[in-house]
């Protein structure tokens, strides 16, 4: 069970991180000629472990107090909110 857990959630970090600004701002960073490519892994990957830890805390925290399924629906209908917002903002 913790495998698949562990899987699951790995693979949808993992494809949600691919090409996304973070990832962007991290190739743009280490394609600098004069920057050490370790300095810029070692402060992406502090940054990205840091934004986790304080996601899975806020998480637990909600988790106290709202029902889990209803955090799952608000992020859903938060992605489709701002998929929506982003679609309409490029038109124009």
């Amino acid at each position: 069970m913790e495998l698949k857990i562990f899987l699951t959630v790995f693979g949808t970090i993992f494809l949600a991180e691919l090409g996304d600004k973070t990832q962007l701002a991290t190739f743009l960073f280490a394609a600098e000629s004069d920057v050490s490519r370790w300095i810029v892994f070692l402060a992406a990957s502090l940054a990205l472990v840091l934004s986790t830890g304080i996601g899975v805390l806020a998480g637990e925290f909600l988790s106290e107090f709202i029902e889990p399924k209803f955090l799952h629906y608000a992020a859903g209908a938060g992605f489709i909110v701002i998929g929506v917002w982003t679609l309409w903002t490029a038109g124009g």
